[in-house]
């Protein structure tokens, strides 16, 4: 047998091992018997948001709880098929809405118009779903939660349409994102030169990434793998981007093999058309007063977004009530580094519109 049949062979047999992990059917909550938890949810559902078919995954233990729509982050990167290895058990207490947004994953599409791929228009489709989740659970207002670039867009609707919220959880909040670019590359250079990685040294001395946006090619290619290594991207165990997001996008069986496909697609997609606007607006000029309580939780270890300058943020901005919450032993991913501790903040402090666990 020729190496290039084994190849195909092989090929043959990942390929078939692929599509078997691509079901794409939402995995029921069951009882003890094995059957469906009565008043649980589980779906996937597509429904068009502002003209645009739009998906999302529904999960609750219990449909009656308060409704929490995520904002993942990227942008353009869901981040529902990484519940699978880091459960969040937000849906013991929450019907939590895993969207993913215009142009990411369930929603990526190659007929979107790319002139509506714009923060403005996010913002928008966020405001709608939000309306979508009230009208259709019967809730009065919902909570909600951004993540990374979700909390920039997160934020934003927070303050245009605060009547649509109990309030708004920034969670690896986003301020300027360009100052924390470069304060992440002042510390991976000190860093690797300290563990004497004079090749990381070398490809980092090549490619800054500026004050002014675009970030250059060099830099965005280079960045992802830098921050993973020093553990101070998407979790601190987590050291390659291949290795923790790429292949347990691949593994989630509620996602069919077209679907993975295009979580990929729909990331450099969105990526293309957000970034450089995502990335050049300082949050701290444009967004300075909330009228709902906001609460930041982030890693101490988080560089993705910068730990200081959220907290500094929340400390101009005015809420009624607000709370700042440092998560020890998290980098960029508090929801999925100590869900415990996520849990007791947002039954304790958010549900109950108060600020006692806060830092001090």
């Amino acid at each position: 047998m020729t190496i290039a049949i084994i190849g195909l062979f092989l090929l043959l047999i990942l390929f078939g091992i692929l599509f078997s992990l691509s079901k794409g059917n939402p995995i029921p909550f069951t009882d003890e018997n094995g059957l469906p938890l009565s008043g649980s949810i589980s779906e996937k559902i597509f429904i068009e948001i502002n003209g645009v078919k739009q998906g999302m995954f529904i999960k609750s233990k219990d449909e009656t709880n308060p409704v929490l729509l995520f904002m993942h982050g990227g942008p353009g990167m869901p981040e529902y098929f990484l519940t699978q290895k880091y459960p969040t058990g937000l849906e013991e207490n929450f019907t939590v809405v895993w969207w993913e947004q215009r142009g990411a994953g369930l929603s990526f599409s190659t007929d979107i118009p790319s002139v509506t791929m714009t923060i403005d228009q996010l913002v928008a489709d966020t405001l709608e779903v939000s309306n979508y989740l009230r009208n259709r659970f019967g809730k009065e207002k919902i909570y909600l939660m951004g993540h990374s670039g979700g909390s920039f867009i997160g934020i934003l609707a927070a303050h245009q349409a605060p009547e649509l919220f109990y309030a708004y959880i920034g969670v690896a909040q986003m301020s300027y994102q360009l100052t924390s670019e470069n304060l992440a590359y002042t510390y991976m250079l000190a860093e690797y030169k300290k563990l004497g990685n004079n090749k990381m040294v070398e490809k980092l001395e090549k490619a800054p990434p500026g004050l002014v946006s675009p970030l250059p090619d060099a830099y965005l290619m280079l960045r992802d793998d830098a921050m993973h290594r020093l553990g101070i991207g998407t979790t601190m165990e987590m050291k390659s981007v291949i290795s923790g997001i790429f292949i347990p996008s691949l593994l989630n069986k509620e996602y069919s093999l077209k679907e993975k496909l295009n979580i990929w697609r729909g990331k450099l997609y969105s990526a293309g058309h957000l970034r450089n606007e995502m990335f050049s607006i300082d949050l701290t000029q444009k967004v300075q007063r909330l009228e709902l309580p906001v609460y930041f939780l982030h890693g101490k270890y988080d560089y993705t977004c910068s730990y200081e300058m959220a907290r500094d943020y929340l400390d101009t901005i005015q809420a009624p009530v607000k709370g700042f919450y440092t998560f020890g032993n998290s980098a960029h991913s508090p929801l999925f580094e100590e869900p415990e501790r996520m849990m007791k903040i947002l039954l304790d402090d958010v549900l109950g519109g108060s600020n006692t666990l806060v830092d001090r």
